[in-house]
C-alpha cells in the first residue's frame, strides 16, 4: 500500500480507504461485529489506515464497531473520518443540519461511539442550504482547537460553497477544508464540470463514494447477478451498461477483474483521488486491495475516457471550443503548460 497526503495537509494517508456504511446489520443487510473485525484485519495487513464512517450508518452501530476494533489497537495508526448532519434521532429540529448546535452534539455522540478522544477528519456530509458557512467553518475550527478533530473535510456540497468557505477561512486563519467527498465513478462524472476543478484548485483530496457505481461497474448486472441497484437507475441504464463492457474488455486484457479497472481508472487521474472502497465480506475487500497492483496505459485510460465522457455544459464545453483557444491562447494553447 502506498500512502497519499490529504489535501494541502501532511497527513498521510493509505491510496484506498475502506468504507464501512455496512458494518452493522440493520435494515437486514451488512456485516456483523465478527465479519467487520476480519475486514478491518485484512485492510490494515495490507497498510490500509483511512476510514470513512459516519454518525448515521447504521443508526450508529458503525462507528461502534470501529471504536471497538481500535480500542483494542494502536490509535494512532488509524486515520478515522466520521461525518455530522444527517439525524441519528428525531427528538428536536436541531439533532440535524449543518449548524453549530448539531455539530457540537453529533461530535460528542461519535467519540464516545468510537471510544477516542479524538476524530481524525470530520466531514460535513450534506449541504443543507440553509446554515451560512462561516458558522460550519468557525464550529470545525472550534473543534479542531479543542483537539477534538484533527482536520475539517465536507462532502456533497455545491462547488460555489466549498470554495466560498475556503477562501473565508484563509483570510480568517480557520481550518480549511482538505477533503471532498461526492459520487464519482466512470458512470458519474458530473462533478468534473465544477467539483473537482474547484477542489484542485484548493488542493483538496477527492475521496468518491460509490466508486463501482453500486456495483455495476463489477459487470455483475450484466452476467444476470442480484444486487441492490434497481433495473430503472442511471446505473443500469443503455449508457451505463455501455461503459460496463468497456471495462470488462479492458479487464480482460489485464487480466484482473472490472472492479480493478473503474477504481484504478480513478486512482490514476491528474489530481489527488482516493475512492472509498466498501466491503460486507472479506473476499470482497481482498479482490478491491488488488487493485493497488494494476497500472492501465494511455490507450486504456483514453478508451475508457472516451467510452464515459460527459458534456461539461456551459462554461466547460465553450473553452474547449477551437475558435475560443484559439483567441484566448493566440494560437500557442498546445505549447502552454497547464494547471
Amino acid at each position: 500500500m502506498q500512502y497519499k497526503l490529504l489535501g494541502r495537509s501532511g497527513l498521510k494517508v493509505s491510496e484506498l480507504c475502506l468504507g464501512t456504511m455496512g458494518f452493522g446489520t440493520e435494515g437486514g443487510w451488512g456485516a456483523d461485529q465478527e465479519t467487520s473485525f476480519a475486514i478491518m484485519d485484512k485492510f490494515t495487513e495490507a497498510g490500509g489506515n483511512f476510514i470513512d464512517t459516519a454518525n448515521i450508518y447504521k443508526l450508529g452501530t458503525s462507528e461502534k464497531i470501529i471504536g471497538d476494533y481500535i480500542s483494542n489497537h494502536d490509535r494512532d495508526y488509524f486515520v478515522v473520518a466520521t461525518k455530522y448532519t444527517l439525524k441519528d434521532n428525531a427528538t428536536n429540529p436541531n439533532a440535524s443540519g449543518n449548524n453549530r448546535k448539531n455539530m457540537m452534539r453529533s461530535v460528542e455522540q461519535s467519540l464516545k461511539r468510537l471510544k477516542t478522544d479524538f476524530i481524525d477528519v470530520l466531514y460535513l456530509h450534506i449541504w443543507d442550504d440553509i446554515t451560512p458557512i462561516d458558522e460550519v467553518l468557525r464550529g470545525l475550527d472550534d473543534l479542531i482547537k479543542q483537539g477534538k478533530v484533527n482536520y475539517a473535510a465536507i462532502s456533497d456540497t455545491p462547488a460555489w460553497v466549498v470554495a466560498k468557505g475556503n477562501t473565508l477561512a484563509e483570510p480568517m486563519g480557520w481550518s480549511q477544508f482538505i477533503a471532498l467527498q461526492v459520487e464519482y465513478s466512470l458512470i458519474q462524472r458530473t462533478p468534473e464540470r465544477e467539483l473537482i476543478p474547484m477542489a484542485k484548485h484548493f488542493g483538496m483530496t477527492v475521496t468518491p463514494w460509490a466508486p463501482l457505481a453500486g456495483g455495476a461497474l463489477t459487470g455483475k448486472y450484466l452476467r444476470g447477478e442480484q444486487g441492490r441497484v434497481k433495473a430503472e437507475s442511471n446505473r443500469r441504464n443503455e449508457n451505463s451498461e455501455r461503459i460496463t463492457r468497456e471495462v470488462m474488455t479492458i479487464a480482460e486484457e489485464l487480466n484482473c477483474t472490472p472492479a480493478h479497472v473503474a477504481l484504478k481508472w480513478m486512482m490514476q487521474q491528474n489530481f489527488s483521488c482516493i475512492p472509498i472502497v466498501g466491503a460486507t465480506k472479506v473476499d470482497q475487500l481482498q479482490d478491491n486491495l488488488r487493485t493497488i497492483d494494476v497500472t492501465l496505459s494511455t490507450d486504456q485510460l483514453k478508451r475508457l475516457d472516451n467510452a464515459s465522457n460527459i458534456s461539461l455544459g456551459f462554461p466547460g464545453d465553450f473553452f474547449k471550443e477551437e475558435a475560443v483557444r484559439t483567441n484566448s491562447f493566440g494560437g500557442f494553447y498546445d505549447k502552454v503548460e497547464k494547471r
